[in-house]
């Protein structure tokens, strides 16, 4: 990962956390009705995005890139594709974090003339622990 790909990462997660919050509480009063063409649009340009910075590795089904606007999904079926992609980026986000100096750092590329470790990585940008971290 770069330092773009890490500030897409944050942009994307913050983003997409953000809507699966919103719709869970409307998918808990009303699970089968149907979610707007409004916010349709707005989750397909995520999952979009999202499927660009996760490539095929990460990415949680490989035949899905997003919802179809003709047969519109119902808020449940948005919250259970949100969540899976919420889940690749923890994925995402552990493979590329290790803690140093007591804190977590994205390792990123080097760049430029920076010295990085053997791997031609740096480590960066601070970032938090990831979920359900195993070690």
């Amino acid at each position: 990962m770069n330092r773009k790909d890490v500030d897409e990462f944050e942009k994307l997660s913050v983003q997409l956390q953000s809507i699966y919050d919103e719709l869970s509480v409307l998918s808990k009063k009303s699970p089968n009705d149907a979610v707007n063409k409004f916010k349709l649009n707005f989750i397909n340009k995520l999952l979009n995005n999202s499927n660009e910075l996760l490539s095929q590795k990460y990415r949680p089904f490989e035949d899905f890139s997003e919802f179809d606007t003709d047969d519109i999904p119902q808020y449940s079926d948005v919250v259970l594709i949100l969540s899976q992609y919420l889940q690749c980026f923890e994925k995402l986000r552990a493979d590329n974090v290790k803690m140093h100096s007591v804190y977590w750092h994205w390792l990123v590329n080097v760049e430029r003339d920076e010295t990085g470790d053997e791997l031609g990585k740096v480590y960066y940008i601070r970032t938090t622990c990831p979920k359900r971290l195993r070690e």
